[in-house]
């Protein structure tokens, strides 16, 4: 009997490696197959000193402050006329909600759906006290070392001006799109768009425009993104996670020092015990929808062990999303996230406090829903201070995930082949966007919305991202343009079809 079983187990293994070593070879690359593109000409020292121009003007945004720099905003609004004549002659401009910008690039066929690309105007402050640290001052605009240096030369004038510098060239050639073209630059998106994007979306709505492709600023082209792939990675995010902040507000009787209450009843007790479950028991988590597909992209393109694993998650698929949720950026794309922000209670030393309240930030996975985050958060408050008294309360500006841009479109390829054309090292798969964009409030009149930012970036670039030292390779800088100006004749020809 026990050899019988040893040799069945025996059996069940060759078939389960079998089925391994099959399924693992027979997924073939999912990557188009295209022409590297000969480089457009860029002048590398004239876009460089256009972009560290507008990179001097200190453009922050604020949520309660709507004029907080408008001189800035303002002074860049004349520098971009000045520096892009052709656009500003051939485009119609028009200034929403004081500072944002929509300029309209007129389209031969008026039947046509237009196409958009976005960017941002505004730039997020220095962290006080790290004024020193930067190599550069933050807003000093200079090209050293093959960089243009400085708080939004990445993020996201980078964008705003290879666009411009893209449209220029193409006006410059005679280009006439076939469909109309928006160009969309917000003035509050790092205060979360609710004067800029979200009005002149709410406008073109109003006007009954329905856009056929909008592109903004998103995910990068990543090198070392994970193990087992060697080649840069260029994600675009065919979805964006929602935001949500809840505050917790706990009640309990006050009191003195030398005579606490009850173990765990205290307002402090009930809250940490409240916020402890919040962050042991997420919501949860699985490696499906975008981040299944994203994988499914990739896996052909690994070596090793990480693509025997990510082509047989049917098998391995436990152990891949354990080592995925090990790491914070991995975890972000597998499950709307908990993030325990603010807390406050007390005000004396010896005195209990009758109130703790607290702020937890959800980042929530499409599929997941505010009403579903806040049940989740009531169950698990009303079970850690079940003899106190709670309240929660859904700070304003929560949105939903945003929907997700199909990937077998026509919009999606032609993205992708225009990746792989001007960073032909680079593999290309969807990916899911965890921070917030502009583009979120877009939903109503697209479904083709992606989110891409043509820029190279390594784990040290990253630190970078509304950090110390941001700044742009000027190499960088010119493909970004480059990116541009091949796009837009393509998917404005596409949408035109």
């Amino acid at each position: 009997m026990l050899k019988k079983t040893l040799w069945g187990l025996l059996a069940l293994l060759v078939l389960l490696a079998t089925a391994v070593a099959i399924n693992t070879v027979r997924k073939g690359s999912r990557q188009l197959p295209v022409e590297p593109l000969a480089p457009v000409a860029v002048d590398a020292t004239a876009v460089a000193a256009r972009l560290a121009e507008a990179v001097r003007l200190q453009t922050l945004s604020s949520r309660d402050d709507a004029q907080l720099s408008a001189d800035q905003f303002k002074a860049l609004h004349a520098l971009l006329q000045a520096r892009f004549p052709r656009v500003h002659a051939a485009l119609q401009r028009e200034v929403v909600g004081d500072l944002s910008l929509l300029y309209t690039w007129k389209g031969a066929d008026p039947q046509a759906r237009p196409i958009m690309l976005m960017a941002h105007q505004d730039v997020v402050p220095v962290a006080p006290g790290t004024e020193g640290d930067w190599e550069v001052p933050p807003f000093a605009g200079e090209v050293k070392d093959g960089f243009i240096w400085g708080r939004g030369s990445w993020d996201d004038k980078g964008n705003l001006l290879s666009q411009m510098e893209a449209v220029e060239m193409l006006l410059a050639s005679g280009y006439q799109p076939p469909r109309t073209i928006y160009l969309a630059y917000g003035a509050d998106e790092e205060a979360g768009g609710a004067r800029g994007a979200q009005q002149i979306a709410a406008l073109l709505q109003q006007r009954g425009v329905r856009l056929d492709f909008v592109l903004d600023e998103g995910l990068l082209v990543l090198e070392g993104l994970m193990p087992g792939i060697a080649k840069p990675t260029a994600l675009i995010g065919v979805a964006e996670k929602g935001y949500m902040s809840v505050v917790l507000k706990v009640s309990a009787t006050p009191g003195h020092s030398s005579m606490p209450p009850p173990k765990g009843t205290s307002a402090i007790a009930m809250m940490s015990a409240a916020l402890a479950r919040l962050e042991d028991k997420q919501l949860p988590g699985g490696i499906r929808g975008v981040a299944g597909e994203m994988f499914d992209t990739l896996a052909p393109e690994m070596s090793g062990f990480a693509r025997v694993a990510l082509s047989n998650l049917w098998l391995l698929g436990p152990v891949v999303q354990k080592q995925l949720e090990g790491a914070a950026s991995t975890n972000a794309m597998l499950r709307t996230t908990t993030a325990l922000t603010i807390v406050n209670a007390g005000n004396k030393e010896n005195v209990l406090p009758g109130r703790a309240e607290a702020t937890v930030n959800f980042r929530i996975l499409p599929g997941d829903t505010k009403e579903g985050v806040l049940a989740h958060v009531h169950s698990h408050v009303a079970d850690a201070a079940p003899g106190g008294r709670f309240e929660l309360v859904a700070l304003p500006g929560a949105v939903d995930a945003s929907k997700v841009a199909p990937t077998d479109s026509a919009q999606y390829r032609v993205l992708n082949q225009t990746i792989r054309e001007v960073f032909p090292d680079a593999l290309v798969a969807p990916g899911l966007m965890v921070a917030g964009t502009d583009s979120i409030h877009y939903g109503a009149i697209s479904d083709h919305i992606f989110k891409f930012s043509p820029i190279r970036a390594n784990s040290e670039d990253l630190k970078r991202f509304h950090g110390t030292n941001e700044r742009l390779s000027v190499a960088n800088y010119q493909d970004a343009i480059r990116f541009y100006h091949r796009l837009i004749p393509q998917v404005a020809g596409l949408a035109a079809k």
